[in-house]
Order: C-alpha cells, then sequence, then structure tokens
C-alpha cells in the first residue's frame, strides 16, 4: 500500500504537468496565430523575423494553432475536449503528412499543399514573394507529435513511453536548426534542396517537445524516466549535430549508443526497442539531410545499416536485462510481502552473524524494531549459553563447512527485549547468491506448545497414578470377590446342608407348614449361593482379556442348541438359522454365552405352545426409527413381547420382569452379561418387540484382528 505522502505528492506533480502542456499549447497557438496575421496582414517581418532568414510557411502557422489547441485539449477532461484535440491533432498531422508525400512524390519546386488554403486568404504576388514552404524536417516533426498525440488519447496509460521519446526527438530537431542558426550551418535547418525551417519555427519546436514531454509526466508521473531531462535531449541534439558533419555516420553511431542506454532509467522494459527506433529515425534523417558522393554512397548506407544493427543490438540486449531486472524484482516484491505476511519470524544473518533482515512477526516476536537490529550481531536476541557459543559456531562453519544446525530445526530459547527467555523452535537454511553467502532463520514461538506439553506431561502423571490406584483397586476387588465368595458360600452351604438334614431326619415329626418352610431355605440358599457367583463373574468379566479369533457363528449356534436340547424338547421349541452366518473375530466362548442368553430367554419367557426362535445376519439395517447400521445380528422370538417402557430396564442386573416357569433356576443377570460382553467386542445391543407378537434382539460386534487379546 502506498504512503499518502507519495499519493499527495504524485498528485501535486500531475497538476504541475498538466498547468505546463496548457501553457506550452497556449503559446503555440499565439505563434501561429501571429504568423497567421502576419501572412493575412502581409507583414514580412513577422513572417521571417530576420531580413534574409526563410519565413514560417502558412500552413506551418496553421499547424503550431491546430498543435497547440490538440496538446492543451487533451490534458483537459471531458468528451467534447477529447473530440476537440482529435480534431486539430489529426487535422495537423494530415498537413504534415500530405507536405512529405508531396516533397517525396514531386519535388522541391511544387508547394499545392502550402498553397491549398492560403490562395483563397493571402493575395498571390504576397505568397510568390515570400515563397519557399513547409520543410521536410517541420512535417516530419508536426506528423510524428501529433500522432503520438493522438495515439494517447484512447489509451493514456500504454503510450507514456512513446510520446516522451517522441518530445526528445521533436526538441532535438528544434535545437539542432536553432544550433545551426547560430553556427551558420545551413544543413541544420535546411536538409537537402528542399525549404528550411524558421527561426521561430524552431523555437517553437522545442516549446512543442517540452509541451509533450511535461503531457507525457501528466499522463504517468510514477513511469517518468528518473534521469535529468537534458541527457537524452543533449545526446539526440549532438548526435544530429554531429551526423550532419560525418556523412559515414561513424561518430554518430557511438553517441547513440548512451541514448538507448538511458532506457535503463525508465520503468517501461519497451522503452530500449523505442529508444532503438527514435535513434533509427535520426540516422536516417542524417543521412537523407546532405548532399552525398557518388564514390562514398554505398559505403555510406552500409554504414549506417551496420550502425543501426548495432544500436537494435544494443537496445535488445537492454531489454532482456530490464525485463529480468523486473522480473527479479516482482519476485522480490512478492517475498517481501510473504516476508511482512508471514506469522512466523523471519530472520536473515549472514556469514559473520550480521543481522541483513528482521521482519514484522520478528519484531513482535522479540520486541525490537528493525533499526535496533539489522547490523548488529544475530546472538543479541539469544540467551546464555547460545549467546557464548554462537561466533565459534559461525568460525567453524567458515572453516571447516560443517553444517551442525542448518537444515534442520532445532529447539533453543531466545530473548526478548525485556530480557525474558523463551522457548523457540528454529530452521536454518542457507542461500548461495555467487560469492555471498547468507543464512535464512525460520523461527517459530513455542512457549504455548511447551505449556501444553508440561500440561499433557502433568496429566499422563496423574493418568499413571490413576492407572496404578485402579490396578491396586482392580486386585483388592478380587481379593474381595474371593473372600465374598468363600465366605459367603461357606454360611450358605451350611444353611442348605442343616436344611436338608432336618428335612432328612424330622420330615416325618414335622408338620406341613414346617416341611414347607425348610424347602423353601433349601431353595433361597441355593438362589443366593448363585447370586453370589453371578456378582463374582460380572465384576470379573470387564477385567478379564478377551481371547479373539476368526470363529464360525454358525458352529457356535449349532452347539448352543445342542447343550440345549432337553429343554427345547420339554417346551416343544425350535431354533432355526435364517440365511448364512459369517465368520468373525470374537472371543467364542463369550460369544456362545451371549447366544445361550438369547435363546433360553427366548424359550422361558414364551407363551406359545410351539415357541419358535429364529436367528439370522443383516447386512444392512434400517430400523423403525430410521436408524441404520451394518452387519448385524438378531434373535427372534414368537413371544409375550417387552412393552416399551421395560427396553432398558432388562438389561438391569438382576432386574426380572416376571417369573419363568423354572423362575428359581434365574437371578435376572443375563441379559447383563450378554450387553456387557458386546460391549467388550465394540458393539452395540437393543431391541425391537411387540407385545403378543414376539421381539427381537440385534447386536453387533466391533472389528478386530485376529489374535488380539483386547484388555479390560
Amino acid at each position: 500500500m502506498q504512503d499518502n505522502s507519495d499519493v499527495d505528492l504524485q498528485d501535486q506533480r500531475r497538476r504541475h504537468y498538466r498547468a505546463f502542456a496548457i501553457a506550452v499549447g497556449c503559446l503555440m497557438v499565439l505563434l501561429g496565430v501571429t504568423a497567421l496575421a502576419g501572412w493575412l496582414l502581409q507583414v514580412e517581418i513577422i513572417i521571417s523575423l530576420v531580413p534574409g532568414f526563410p519565413s514560417m510557411a502558412f500552413n506551418t502557422a496553421l499547424c503550431f494553432v491546430l498543435s497547440g489547441t490538440g496538446l492543451a485539449a487533451s490534458t483537459l477532461t471531458g468528451r467534447r475536449f477529447r473530440i476537440t484535440a482529435t480534431m486539430t491533432a489529426g487535422l495537423a498531422a494530415a498537413f504534415a503528412a500530405a507536405r512529405l508525400v508531396e516533397i517525396v512524390t514531386i519535388g522541391r519546386t511544387f508547394h499545392n499543399v502550402d498553397v491549398l488554403i492560403s490562395r483563397f486568404l493571402v493575395p498571390p504576388a504576397f505568397i510568390v514573394q515570400i515563397g519557399g514552404g513547409m520543410g521536410p524536417n517541420t512535417a516530419l516533426i508536426f506528423l510524428i507529435a501529433n500522432l503520438s498525440l493522438l495515439l494517447s488519447l484512447p489509451v493514456e496509460r500504454k503510450s507514456q513511453v512513446v510520446q516522451e521519446l517522441t518530445s526528445y526527438v521533436v526538441m532535438t530537431l528544434g535545437m539542432i536548426a536553432l544550433a545551426s542558426y547560430v553556427t551558420d550551418a545551413e544543413q541544420g535547418y535546411r536538409w537537402g534542396p528542399y525549404a528550411a525551417m524558421a527561426l521561430h519555427t524552431a523555437v517553437g519546436m522545442v516549446i512543442f517537445g517540452a509541451g509533450l514531454l511535461a503531457r507525457s509526466w501528466w499522463m504517468q508521473p510514477a513511469n517518468r524516466a528518473e534521469i535529468p531531462l537534458w541527457i537524452p535531449a543533449a545526446v539526440c541534439f549532438t548526435g544530429l549535430l554531429v551526423d550532419l558533419y560525418t556523412p559515414l555516420g561513424v561518430a554518430n553511431g557511438i553517441l547513440y549508443v548512451p541514448l538507448v542506454l538511458t532506457a535503463l532509467w525508465f520503468g517501461n522494459r519497451n522503452a530500449p526497442l523505442f529508444f532503438a527506433f527514435a535513434c533509427t529515425v535520426l540516422l536516417m534523417l542524417g543521412f537523407f539531410a546532405v548532399r552525398h558522393d557518388e564514390a562514398t554512397f554505398w559505403q555510406e548506407i552500409a554504414n549506417r545499416t551496420i550502425t543501426a544493427a548495432t544500436l537494435w543490438l544494443i537496445a535488445i540486449l537492454v531489454f532482456y536485462f530490464m525485463r529480468n531486472n523486473h522480473n527479479l524484482e516482482t519476485e522480490r516484491v512478492r517475498f517481501g510481502a510473504l516476508l511482512r505476511g508471514t506469522p512466523d519470524a523471519v530472520v536473515v544473518i549472514d556469514d559473520r552473524g550480521t543481522i541483513r533482515s528482521f521482519n514484522p512477526a520478528a519484531e513482535s516476536m522479540f520486541g525490537y524494531s528493525p533499526q535496533d537490529t539489522i547490523g548488529r550481531n544475530i546472538k543479541m536476541l539469544m540467551p546464555e549459553p547460545y549467546h557464548s557459543e554462537h561466533d565459534g559456531y559461525l568460525a567453524h562453519y567458515r572453516q571447516t563447512g560443517e553444517e551442525r544446525i542448518i537444515g534442520t530445526t532445532r529447539m533453543v530459547s531466545g530473548r526478548r527485549k525485556n530480557g525474558i527467555v523463551f522457548p523457540i523452535d528454529v530452521s536454518i537454511s542457507t542461500v548461495v547468491t555467487g560469492d555471498t553467502k547468507i543464512f535464512v532463520g525460520i523461527v517459530r514461538d513455542i512457549s504455548e506448545r511447551v505449556r501444553q506439553e508440561e500440561r499433557m506431561k502433568a496429566t499422563l502423571a496423574q493418568l499413571e497414578a490413576y492407572t496404578a490406584e485402579l490396578e491396586r483397586s482392580n486386585h483388592d476387588l478380587d481379593e474381595f470377590a474371593y473372600i465374598a465368595s468363600h465366605d459367603l458360600k461357606e454360611p450358605l452351604r451350611g444353611l442348605h446342608n442343616h436344611s436338608r438334614f432336618l428335612l432328612e431326619d424330622y420330615e416325618d415329626k414335622l408338620d406341613v407348614d414346617g416341611v414347607r418352610r425348610l424347602n423353601r431355605l433349601v431353595r433361597l440358599s441355593q438362589r443366593m449361593e448363585k447370586l453370589v457367583n453371578d456378582l463374582l463373574y460380572f465384576s470379573r468379566l470387564g477385567r478379564q482379556q478377551l481371547a479373539v479369533k476368526r470363529t464360525d457363528i454358525s458352529l457356535i449356534v449349532k452347539d448352543v442348541v445342542a447343550t440345549m436340547e432337553l429343554l427345547l424338547e420339554e417346551r416343544h421349541a425350535k431354533v432355526i438359522i435364517d440365511g448364512r452366518l459369517p465368520d468373525v473375530v470374537c472371543d467364542a466362548p463369550r460369544l456362545t454365552e451371549v447366544f445361550r442368553n438369547l435363546i433360553t430367554n427366548a424359550i422361558k419367557y414364551n407363551d406359545k405352545p410351539a415357541p419358535l426362535v429364529s436367528i439370522g445376519y443383516l447386512d444392512r439395517f434400517v430400523g423403525q426409527d430410521g436408524t441404520v447400521a451394518r452387519n448385524v445380528f438378531f434373535v427372534r422370538d414368537n413371544g409375550k413381547g417387552i412393552p416399551q417402557e421395560f427396553h432398558e430396564d432388562i438389561f438391569r442386573i438382576f432386574k426380572r420382569l416376571e417369573k419363568s416357569q423354572d423362575s428359581e433356576d434365574g437371578t435376572g443377570a443375563g441379559l447383563t452379561f450378554v450387553r456387557k460382553i458386546i460391549a467388550r467386542h465394540n458393539g452395540d445391543i437393543w431391541l425391537e418387540s411387540e407385545v403378543g407378537a414376539g421381539t427381537t434382539f440385534y447386536f453387533t460386534l466391533g472389528r478386530k484382528r485376529e489374535g488380539q487379546n483386547a484388555a479390560a
């Protein structure tokens, strides 16, 4: 982004350039009107200034009026001013072009274009008395100047350099004519046998060139040449003047080389090509402006051809040089923008450790400004021991070339301006340009990362302590479970045995109620022992490892059905496998327990005369609520069904909705074991049920690798 002061300065310059161009345009109109008045009033002194000097032609005065009007109008805003500039500059260019065509095709004795308008306004006798007409040098200047003006009107930002170069040529030709009047060298203002350029015409041309130059700078002041105006103008003037006295053009060719080289100070990369074209035009003008000896005619042509080719070669070399410089500058600007915009600190040092670049992120990180750091040793940003060791490392690197940290990322410490030491990551790379070697360090403040690592270490230490405490607690729980199972079972067995003994020894002496109570005591002691066993099993189920392997589920189901053959016969029940069951990686004994519990419940809690249990597998399952699951096993029965409000209660330990026909054999922990085993396999279990129609249990098994043991 440009500084506001730079923008204001450019605006001020533009206003000055435009005011100067308008003033020049007005002077040209005044000069032309004065000359036209001299023609109309037949005042010869106004037309020629000095008796015996060439006079300003009528068409020349008219072209001054048209060109001055076009120059002034082209700097004003508004469509009408643009139209005015186009019309007046176009007419002036047309008059000049017609005059040049007449000179080339008919010759010097004809002045039809000059008298085309003047014969209607000026007496023929006065025209014959004055004689002459617009010279070829004057016509050429009006043509190229007005053409450059016309070209810059629709795309003014694109033609700035063309108009600037044109202004140099126009001023040069005018200055040569003036110098020729001073040195009495006629070939400077008269080209060959044709009409000459008048003295005040030469002055007007110098003014015209200055106005064009001011207008070109007004169009784009940032792209103007960063050299004094008089340098290219002096080169043009000297080159063409010397060319008039050295017909072979040797000195001329040498002098035009600096003119091409001045393109290096222009912002436009095409400037050297434009300069080469301008110099070629000057070479041709210098050749055609003098008479030639027939003996050296072809030698002069060959010499000027070689000179022009040399100038174009230099121009092409300068063009590619400027293009490369432009590309390098573009990359430099891009790198600078990247350097300023990167969130990481970037510090550039030389092989002596002196800081050469310090980006804004480095300013924020270390607290120093670039003025505080550039030119000082990098160790100012380092605490001990890096501060003392750094110079030794650089000296060792210069002597041996051994790279210890270059090309790697290291965690070190930095020191802020306020003396605070903080952790940083540093990545250093080497950049070699010619014999110069610099080091680019990318620095990242890792204070927050270090704090997070410290917090993580503390958390891990706490987790390790919690794990150790949990292991100790589990060990204590195992001991408690063992003690509970042993110590609780012993009195329970005593109650059971003594109750049996009483029944065996005193059954005939007890009444019916006493026998009933003793039998109930036997059953309750047996149930209590089962509850203790189930509770012990449940506590160990979550801590024991799973021995998983690839298992055929069909074989598990068939094995469960075979062990339940007696129950199936008693209840007239049937178990079928619906479709193919896949092989899965699981703990086979645990999964056998899952199917045994689900099938047993489906038969026990079934009110149909012929209970039917169906076991199957679904690749894709869509539930009643729209949920989708994959790789789902199911166990479906045709029993009573389970109301919706009890779908979660049935998985609670020792929770039973009703007693089965053999209720004395169950504790209500079966479905709790089922859910725990499936959860250990990273799966899930749910059910869908319709009261009176039956229930379907669905479950999934998570993915495990064969042979993997899943710890609690």
